[in-house]
């Protein structure tokens, strides 16, 4: 009976031990460097008048539209 509780004991310690270290390094990282929203939810407007413009006209003359979108996204945080 004595050999079970000292073991027992030992392996919590370890186990919340290792949770411990993880849980706050994950925490701060994750944090500090995501931008807020994600990056389909972000700039909507221009997302919209970027899609229509490039259905309806093609890729190439909406360059327009794309850039303004890019520039969003970067004021977002995103790094595009």
């Amino acid at each position: 009976m004595v050999g079970l509780p000292v073991q027992n004991p030992s392996s919590a310690l370890a186990l919340s031990g290792s949770s411990k270290d993880q849980g706050p390094t994950i925490t701060a990282s994750g944090a500090d460097m995501k931008p807020k929203k994600k990056m389909c939810c972000a700039c909507p407007d221009t997302k919209k008048l970027r899609d229509e413009c490039i259905v309806e006209h093609g890729e190439a003359a909406c360059s327009k539209w794309i850039d303004a979108h890019l520039k969003c996204l970067r004021a977002e945080g995103f790094n595009v």
